[in-house]
């Protein structure tokens, strides 16, 4: 009896508290994995080294390969008067979203599956890569994706200009403010969950890609969903008219804030990397 009444009293108290909680959980010896440390600025040894350009060209062929998807997917539903017998909103959400997860997922590996300059500018800001290799990524992503809407055109020219070719425009009845915040939003949502990628887990690519598709569902009535400026500068130069370039500047911009906003946002808040010396 008395043994039972020693174990009553113990009950929760018996086996101490492991898990730890708020900053102290980010303590090194804490983590199921190791983080890098940061990058350089500069890195001259990237530019002789065949990973540096392995890595380019995985950027050029995703950028090029979902452009292609997505703008075809874009213009097919602009091609019907009647919504009902496309895929419609919904179905060009899924192509952006479904494509971003697969090709997250192929090139991951390689070159960290940024395919948006947005996104490689929010990591060079957190110092998960050099500047180097940032303006390389950026150069590569732009490429592939004019060379992405390019080969749409040279398959289907007069579709091409009649349909709009994908290009991002702010559509009537929103004011440049409001789809620039569109823009900055959007792109903050993926930019924090981009940061999963510094993570070794092979399911990071999946919330990457879902939130691509519900951040579409929320603005392509707004901007047509740009936060990638190499997804809205492939479009736009290979489209080449007015009303692709009177607003573009929201499809650089937006992204750009948003990625920034989303670099802090990890540093300070996920990583806690000021406070972890406190």
């Amino acid at each position: 009896m008395e043994g039972k009444d020693e174990d009553v009293r113990l009950g929760a108290n018996r086996y101490r508290e492991r898990q730890p909680i708020g900053t102290a959980a980010q303590a090194p010896d804490s983590k199921d994995y190791k983080e890098p440390p940061s990058a350089p600025l500069f890195e001259p040894g990237e530019l002789s080294s065949w990973s540096f350009y392995r890595a380019g060209i995985a950027e050029f062929v995703a950028t090029f390969l979902f452009l292609y998807i997505t703008v075809l997917t874009v213009m097919g539903v602009a091609k019907s008067n009647s919504k009902c017998s496309t895929v419609g909103v919904q179905g060009i959400a899924w192509a952006f979203g479904g494509m971003i997860f697969a090709l997250v997922y192929c090139t991951a590996g390689i070159s960290g599956g940024h395919i948006n300059p947005a996104v490689t500018f929010g990591l060079f800001l957190a110092r998960k890569l050099s500047l180097t290799r940032a303006v390389f990524y950026i150069i590569m992503q732009c490429l592939g994706a004019i060379c992405g809407a390019g080969v749409v055109k040279g398959f289907q020219p007069h579709q091409y200009e009649r349909l709009g070719g994908g290009a991002n425009t702010l559509s009537k009845g929103y004011t440049k403010g409001e789809g620039l915040g569109a823009e900055i939003v959007g792109t903050f949502v993926l930019v924090i969950l981009s940061s999963l990628l510094l993570m070794p887990s092979i399911l990071a690519p999946l919330p990457i890609g879902f939130a691509v598709f519900l951040v579409h569902l929320a603005t392509i009535p707004i901007t047509g969903t740009g936060i990638n400026p190499a997804r809205s500068l492939g479009a736009a130069l290979i489209y080449n008219k007015d009303q692709a370039w009177d607003d573009h500047w929201i499809f650089w911009v937006g992204p750009f804030i948003g990625a920034a906003l989303a670099a802090l946002y990890h540093q300070i808040v996920i990583r806690a990397i000021p406070f972890k010396s406190k």
